[in-house]
């Protein structure tokens, strides 16, 4: 087998059982075929492979795979979005949209991939800017989404939200967000949210429990920034997260923005790749109710 990728780096959380065994197997698999593994120096599983920092895995790397959950490739994502080297998902999580190869196809599949066979796609990012009152600003880049949810207390927060300039519409409800492609199908869906093709350049923002029915999801396109303000209320403030991690409270004096990054994800498919297979898979989609209801008693 020709190997196309000579240096590989494995990414996942080493201290579930339900990825260690995998990744060992991967390892020697790849260590096999004449593949240079790279791992993080924090991982620690005894492992055939050159340790470096995991800020500099894809720095030396010409791909990664990353074996585990939605969560794990979220965080490849972030190690690799400013390098341009891809990303392969290997499932060993819950649910699973990102990873798309099952485990028991995992050794098929990274031959396949070793050898020249994939596909590849590009996948939107979204930057986003929280500025303060005193114009100090923090910065992150999204793979999922960026969400604005009310803190801690039981009221709801009143939000403007604009578009490319233009004035959309004041949510009141428990927040906001804002996701793309591949975070329509996380929180965003959970919320009521559309389920976006990967490949469009669309994002969707979504109200979380909306005060009013009236209050639904929009898609726009990807191109336009997106303005958020928190509106003044007694005590208000809220909370922006991004893929899961807090960038800061925002306040009715601050801002937050919204773009799409320059930079995008390239994700590598296996042959057979069906985005509606998985969605029929995860979402079970066509299943007979009244049979999987008759199969539970």
């Amino acid at each position: 087998m020709s190997v196309k990728f000579q240096k590989v780096a494995v990414v996942g959380r080493h201290d579930d059982s339900r990825v260690a065994g995998p990744m060992t197997i991967l390892v020697e698999h790849l260590t096999k075929a004449g593949v240079a593994v790279l791992a993080a120096e924090e991982m620690a599983l005894d492992l055939p492979v050159e340790r470096v920092s995991a800020t500099q895995l894809a720095d030396n790397a010409d791909l990664v795979i990353a074996i585990g959950g939605d969560g794990t490739m979220l965080y490849a994502g972030g190690l690799i979005r400013d390098s341009g080297v891809p990303l392969f998902g290997i499932n060993h999580g819950r649910l699973g949209f990102l990873a798309d190869v099952t485990p028991d196809d995992m050794i098929v599949s990274v031959d396949h991939v070793l050898g020249g066979e994939y596909t590849t796609e590009a996948r939107l990012l979204l930057d986003a800017n929280l500025q303060s009152a005193d114009g100090s600003i923090v910065s992150a880049t999204a793979f999922n989404d960026v969400v604005l949810q009310r803190h801690g207390t039981g009221r709801m927060v009143d939000i403007e939200a604009s578009v490319a300039g233009q004035f959309v519409n004041t949510h009141s409800g428990d927040g906001l967000i804002v996701a793309t492609p591949t975070g329509s199908t996380a929180y965003a869906l959970s919320c009521g949210g559309p389920i976006i093709e990967p490949q469009l350049d669309a994002v969707v923002i979504v109200p979380i429990c909306p005060h009013t029915l009236a209050d639904r999801p929009i898609v726009i396109a990807a191109g336009q920034e997106i303005e958020i303000r928190l509106l003044e209320r007694e005590d208000t403030q809220a909370d922006i997260a991004v893929d899961g991690h807090s960038l800061g409270a925002i306040h009715a004096d601050g801002k937050l923005t919204i773009n799409a990054a320059e930079k995008r994800i390239r994700l590598i498919h296996p042959p057979g790749y069906d985005f509606y297979g998985i969605l029929r898979s995860k979402l079970l989609w066509g299943r007979d109710n009244r049979r999987r209801n008759k199969e539970a008693r």
